[in-house]
């Protein structure tokens, strides 16, 4: 029985590939048993347990980069835990017995990784974005293969370790990639018309940025009479702020059923499909599922995150042609409305960045990753 050890955490982002994955293992060897290993309370903890997974938890810290009396503290704790947290990994180990150990990116992998590849287990890892993330970069010289979901993110790691390297793209929910709904379809099921549809989200906790643009576009709507389909959601932070926006702006949804406004979209893959552009941050995951479906998109990365990494991933489509990037500084009024009132009056531009985005989009990730992983295990001793 195949016997794999999972890791990843942080965000969803880092926690989804590892599920994905896992379920990529089951369908060729239904009886593979996991253990998910995570940091204590952390997300990936109720994410791997409510996917059923066995879950030991590991305590890890990040290092502050910027130094002030609270981080000073919290690195103490974080230098504390770099010294226990090798006998700890050591001891999942040797009681779960793992053939394979693959981390999936966030600083709650590297000792379960490092500790494995250390003890002569095979290790994978994969990597997400198109800026390779510290840890990823520190456990590169120690793994056996490094699966990447953008060719790109290879140019960023040292020269000596790209021989490893491996692109497989990224998994997608099983609404992209099976059974995928016709727009014809999701407009049917969205209750809306054959007008233009804009889809506009900045994730599960919402962005300001993404919510100051689609009140934006609302009130343009209105003032110029146009009529555009909108989906938009403002996410768990933003309710009360965007509530208040929307009223001071005069905006009121019940006489505007083309509106579509939620805290969550919780069918995605019907809003995208239904979608002719799409304005987005640049969560990889995110620009993957764009890419699956064949969507045009305004792409605003998040600035808040390290070595500004969703900038670069937004940077992957905007050079095929499928995207129009804007770093958030650069964002001045009017400028989503005009960029949006551009892209609608010219439909053959639409088709086209559509059809750029299907173009990077890769089809086969379940085929590849599969491939990295027996390939690994077969070098087994």
């Amino acid at each position: 029985m195949l016997r794999v050890i999972l890791s990843g955490g942080g965000s969803a982002g880092h926690v989804n590939p590892a599920l994905a994955i896992s379920e990529i293992i089951r369908e060729e060897e239904p009886d593979a048993e996991f253990l998910y290993v995570g940091t204590p309370g952390g997300m990936e903890h109720r994410l791997a347990e409510n996917a059923g997974f066995r879950f030991e938890s590991v305590k890890v810290a990040g290092f502050q980069r910027h130094m002030s009396l609270k981080n000073i503290g919290r690195n103490i704790k974080a230098a504390c835990y770099l010294v226990t947290s090798p006998a700890k990994c050591s001891k999942i180990l040797k009681d779960f017995k793992p053939d394979i150990v693959i981390g999936t990116g966030g600083y709650v992998c590297g000792p379960i990784v490092r500790k494995a590849a250390k003890m002569g287990i095979k290790t994978v890892i994969h990597e997400q974005n198109a800026f390779p993330g510290l840890t990823t970069k520190l456990l590169a010289p120690d793994v056996d293969k490094i699966m990447l979901t953008v060719g790109k993110a290879a140019d960023k790691l040292d020269e000596s370790v790209r021989s490893k390297c491996v692109v497989t793209g990224l998994p997608v929910r099983k609404g992209f990639s099976e059974n995928k709904i016709s727009k014809e379809d999701a407009r049917k099921a969205l209750g809306i018309d054959n007008a233009v549809c804009i889809l506009s989200t900045g994730g599960s906790l919402g962005a300001r940025a993404i919510n100051e643009a689609a009140i934006e576009l609302m009130q343009w709507y209105i003032r110029e009479g146009i009529r555009v389909n909108h989906i938009h959601s403002f996410g768990k932070n933003n309710r009360e702020e965007f509530e208040k926006a929307l009223a001071d702006k005069g905006i009121n949804l019940s006489e505007h059923p083309n509106f579509i406004v939620k805290e969550y979209i919780d069918n995605m893959p019907v809003c995208m499909a239904a979608a002719d552009l799409i304005i987005s941050r640049c969560g990889m995951g995110a620009l993957t599922e764009i890419e699956a479906e064949g969507k045009a998109s305004i792409l605003i990365p998040s600035p808040y995150l390290a070595e500004n990494h969703q900038y670069y991933n937004g940077l992957v489509l905007q050079s095929a042609g499928a995207a129009v990037l804007y770093e958030q500084k650069d964002i001045t009024p009017g400028l989503i409305a005009k960029t949006v009132s551009g892209l609608i009056s010219d439909p053959q531009a639409i088709r086209e960045m559509s059809e750029h985005a299907s173009e990077q989009f890769i089809a086969n990730t379940p085929e590849r990753i599969r491939s990295v992983i027996n390939g690994v295990l077969s070098q087994r001793k």
